[in-house]
């Protein structure tokens, strides 16, 4: 399980989803993301709102790479459960689904499907 965000950090991603323009609101997701680079669901947002797939895909790979540095700072080695009921995992997960997405949509179908594997190794039981 991640450890959760800063209470200003889970505050300040939750104003920028509430802006209602779509330009305004990546803008105020840029923001957070660059006030907390490390925040997960900050990059798992950006990549639901990119512009193209190419740039979803960029987003969404920080997300997940920077969410494997997290799992293996807190003692995660390589597997093991990271639950979605657990609301700190979610923007790991949000980001691994998402390349999984892009990746299929690119054309990497190999990438695609490790996230795939990875994704029922974290949890067998979540139906995106």
């Amino acid at each position: 399980m991640l450890a959760p965000e800063s209470a200003e950090a889970l505050s300040a991603l939750a104003a920028a989803l509430e802006v209602s323009d779509l330009e305004a609101r990546r803008a105020a997701i840029v923001d957070v993301v660059a006030r907390w680079p490390r925040f997960l669901d900050g990059w798992a947002r950006l990549g639901e709102l990119g512009r193209d797939d190419i740039e979803r895909y960029a987003y969404y790979r920080v997300g997940y790479h920077r969410g494997l540095d997290t799992l293996r700072a807190n003692g995660w080695r390589g597997s093991g459960y990271v639950r979605w009921k657990h609301e700190t995992n979610r923007g790991f997960l949000r980001a691994l689904r998402g390349l999984q997405e892009m990746a299929a949509r690119i054309g990497e179908a190999d990438e695609a499907e490790r996230c795939r594997h990875f994704i029922a190794q974290c949890d067998p039981d979540l139906r995106f």
